[in-house]
């Protein structure tokens, strides 16, 4: 590795350190250095739940009692049934005192066996100090008043230990009845529920506490929960996050120190068990983690991610290797390319393992469990056409030079040139269209060709009989063959046309039926032939007529991306995708790998695959040398591209073999720039399913909010971050290498996206399909009516619809309380994009009045057909 590579390796992996680092600076709040007066505390680990009837252990109390010997004072049970009945005797062993309480539900079955136990264990156990006969039982409205003042009465008869009931501080102001029936107040105190910012929860706690205080001046107040969690979704004004954790109990604890509170710390552990109750917020309450380790300290500062330096150095090293073989492999790049592209390596990197992290966390419930590996596995391929984009980014701004740019020859061509026969296929076409095609034809500065038009499956005699008469008329070197019920579509007219080429002819030109070329096609590109290693030579597709028209005006620049940054960039690795225009083969090499595959609805690309499979180059020219037509409707813009994406899945689906590593047929260049190319399409594929899963699941957050949960940001957030970094990449490599303005890269933008839809559809039926016929795109269409933008879209603006009204319906739902709706709800939105895109794409089409003057002229309704054409 160079020097300059070291640099860079080292510099990046320093940027990425200092990332994590500035990231998890250490927020300095209160400390504290003394004990804690009372925790509560549920005896369950990580792997049991009472809600599945699974009782603690032993050995689990023992354990739990001794890691809180000297750092609490006391602790507080909720159960005598499930395992808790445990914890008063054990915790004798480690002096510390209990406040014992039943679990009652207003049910006999479940309510006299905790009764009976709470009564047992402080008649047995003398460091149970007092007992509380139910927990917000009144506020869940298992329990009437009156039923809750008979259990107190019950109880307080057969213990000698104060009795009280534990509710939320607006039960006891609302039910003073209630206060004079118990010993003492227990009262909960919990304005994380309640939407408190934490610069302000506990002023509001102890506002609350005073004012019980006043309402009820002879009754000693304990407070049996207060605290904040660690995770969870926003509650108005109110965040859970490590940070805020530490800052609401280091700072409540001195409040209590100096107003000598009765409290107990809302609780000891994490228990994962609560998630499918409570939420991600119900799990991460306590102050040790479910592994029983101090999640903060409480003196010096707290970091929001502990150990954030291990997750930092697992980053680090995931993406070493990546990091130095891309700086090895890319010597090329100048040193700003190296940069950019390692440190997108590096970040992608920190996002998955931070991801990943947050996704092993303990008592995730089974849907969230589906969903996170959903949503990794989606974010997998987000990030994997990140990094390919990236790449494409990299290699347009930072590459120093082409290794293969190949320049148009401009000598006149000998009098013996080789020959080429200039195949023209075309079905239904428009005659005046095809008569212009062969005009530009005849004009060719070249001395030795012949030109086929080959008719495949015309019906209409009106149609193709004006262009075989045309042909006539342009002497010997047209010939028109008007082919009936031919089989294999495109792919099976130009195998006809071969089998009818001038035996002297030594290479295959082809162009669709409504191209002009320029006369020195041929005579530019016919030298590099010369080499006899070259199997084919491609010229970019290119457009006329489009100017006045907004629609085509944003199709024409959209197809310009590809040709004029994508081809250029795979031709580096002479990897280009032909297609079935503006390209001419060597015929001996078409006759050797199989001539055109019939089986494929995409028979140009599968050519140039097997080409390159058999050891051929391709010689690719960025320069303009044939000009064809715009699809003049949305919707047959949506067709083109759903058989260039149903044929990319056809040729993965055929090539497997060849394109797997290992196999010898491709260079690993080929390999890459075919997978690579095509993965971007399986991206749009899987956001068609994220659009209609985000749709369900908004569906279950209102329906069933026990078993669905809002998306951590974790997730969300990288996935805006992706869209957002795919949206500045194609402008910048617009900026770089198209020449158009600004809003014309807007509308470029627009017209690729609103084919998202269109290309998803077409990646899962072929992945699934193998049958699909071969539609033409065509030209010369009539202007669609208005209804027609709704017809062309109508797939995506019900997914358009669909996603709003969830976005919608979760803000009004869940956005007076929680934050985290407003960010699924924002993430809803961007994945509505695509079709938002499709629509406003097929308005514009429909709309003559928005554009820059008037359309072409149109032919009539019997010139547009489907079948042969491009």
């Amino acid at each position: 590795m160079r020097k300059s590579a070291f640099a860079v390796l080292i510099l990046v992996i320093l940027g990425n350190i200092a990332f994590w680092a500035l990231w998890n600076r250490p927020v300095d709040e209160r400390s504290w250095a003394g004990a804690i007066t009372g925790v509560a505390y549920t005896p369950f680990h990580s792997d049991k739940s009472p809600s599945k009837g699974d009782k603690a252990s032993a050995d689990d109390i023992e354990k739990d009692m001794t890691a809180l010997e000297g750092a609490v004072k006391a602790v507080r049970t909720y159960s005598t049934t499930d395992g808790s009945e445990m914890v008063a005797a054990i915790a004798a062993k480690h002096g510390l005192p209990v406040t014992a309480g039943a679990w009652t539900a207003g049910k006999p079955e479940i309510d006299e066996p905790e009764l009976a136990g709470l009564i047992k264990l402080a008649r047995a156990n003398s460091n149970v100090r007092r007992v509380l006969v139910g927990n917000e039982a009144i506020l869940r409205a298992d329990l009437t008043v009156p039923q809750a003042i008979e259990y107190v009465k019950r109880v307080k008869k057969k213990v000698n230990v104060p009795v009280s009931i534990a509710e939320p501080w607006h039960v006891w102001l609302k039910n003073p009845e209630l206060a004079d029936a118990v010993d003492f107040l227990a009262v909960h105190l919990l304005p994380y529920w309640e939407g408190v910012p934490v610069d302000q929860s506990v002023d509001y706690a102890m506002f609350r506490y005073n004012e019980l205080k006043a309402k009820f001046p002879n009754k000693h107040i304990l407070i049996g929960e207060i605290g904040w969690p660690a995770d969870g979704p926003w509650r108005r004004g109110a965040e859970a996050s490590q940070v805020n954790q530490a800052k609401f109990i280091r700072n409540f604890l001195n409040v209590a120190a100096q107003n000598k509170l009765d409290y107990f710390i809302m609780e000891a552990f994490d228990q994962p068990w609560k998630r499918e109750i409570e939420g991600t917020a119900g799990t991460s309450w306590g102050l040790w983690d479910y592994q029983r380790n101090p999640k903060f300290p409480m003196i010096g500062g707290v970091h929001e991610v502990r150990n954030w330096e291990i997750k930092c150095a697992t980053a680090v090293a995931l993406g070493f290797l990546p990091l130095v073989f891309f700086l090895w492999r890319r010597s090329d790049l100048k040193i700003g390319g190296q940069i950019f592209y390692g440190g997108l390596i590096q970040a992608v990197a920190s996002v998955l393992v931070f991801t990943v992290s947050a996704a092993s966390a303990a008592g995730l419930a089974l849907t969230t469990e589906i969903a996170w590996g959903l949503l990794i596995f989606c974010q997998l391929v987000l990030f994997a056409v990140m990094l390919i984009d990236g790449m494409e980014l990299t290699e347009v701004v930072w590459q120093h030079k082409f290794k293969r740019k190949f320049i148009p020859c401009s000598a006149a061509p000998l009098p013996n040139a080789a020959k080429v026969s200039i195949h023209v296929p075309c079905y239904n076409e428009p005659p005046h269209m095809v008569m212009q095609t062969l005009d530009a034809l005849a004009a060719l500065d070249y001395p030795n060709y012949e030109v086929l038009l080959l008719d495949n499956n015309t019906k209409d005699p009106a149609v193709w009989r004006p262009i075989e008469e045309y042909c006539r008329k342009l002497g010997p070197k047209f010939r028109f063959f008007h082919l009936d019920n031919w089989p294999g579509f495109k792919a099976g007219a130009l195998n006809f046309g071969l089998a009818q080429t001038a035996p002297d002819a030594e290479h295959i030109a082809v162009i669709d039926s409504d191209y002009q070329v320029h006369p020195d096609w041929l005579k530019a590109t016919i030298p590099h032939f010369n080499r006899p290693e070259v199997g084919f030579v491609q010229s970019p597709q290119d457009y006329r007529e489009w100017e006045h028209d907004l629609f085509q005006r944003m199709t024409n620049w959209e197809y310009a991306g590809f040709f004029h940054i994508g081809m250029i960039q795979r031709n580096e690795r002479n990897a280009i995708i032909q297609h079935g225009t503006m390209t001419i083969i060597r015929k001996s090499a078409l006759e050797k790998v199989g001539r055109w595959g019939e089986w494929c609805i995409t028979e140009d690309a599968d050519l140039g695959l097997r080409l390159f499979e058999h050891g051929y180059e391709a010689v690719y020219m960025p320069e303009s040398y044939g000009k064809g037509l715009v699809p003049d409707s949305f919707s047959a813009y949506k067709t083109q591209r759903f058989r260039w994406a149903y044929g990319a899945v056809q040729i993965l689906k055929h090539h497997w073999r060849q394109l797997s590593p290992g196999a010898k047929e491709l260079t690993a260049g080929q390999k890459y720039h075919f997978i690579t190319g095509w993965l971007p399409w399986f991206a749009d594929a899987a956001h068609m399913v994220f659009g209609i899963a985000g749709i369900l699941w908004s569906i279950g957050l209102m329906a069933f909010p026990k078993y669905f949960e809002f998306p951590p940001n974790v997730f969300m957030i990288p996935t805006l971050s992706v869209f957002a970094f795919k949206v500045g990449a194609s402008l910048w490599l617009y900026e770089a290498r198209v020449k158009c303005g600004f809003w014309d890269k807007v509308g470029a933008a627009v017209a690729g996206m609103a084919l998202t839809h269109t290309v998803g559809r077409a990646m899962w039926l072929g992945m699934f399909t193998s049958g699909r016929p071969f539609v033409r795109t065509p030209k010369c269409e009539n202007q669609p009516a208005l209804m027609q933008a709704f017809l062309m879209a109508r797939e995506e603006l019900v997914l358009l619809v669909s996603l709003w009204g969830a976005a919608l319906a979760i803000v009004m739902v869940f956005g007076h309380e929680n934050r985290d709706a407003f960010m699924w709800s924002g993430l809803l939105v961007v994945q509505s994009l695509p079709y938002l895109a499709a629509f406003i794409t097929a308005l514009i089409n429909v709309f003559p009045t928005i554009g820059f003057g008037k359309r072409k002229p149109e032919a009539t309704d019997e010139a547009v057909g489907a079948g042969a054409g491009d």
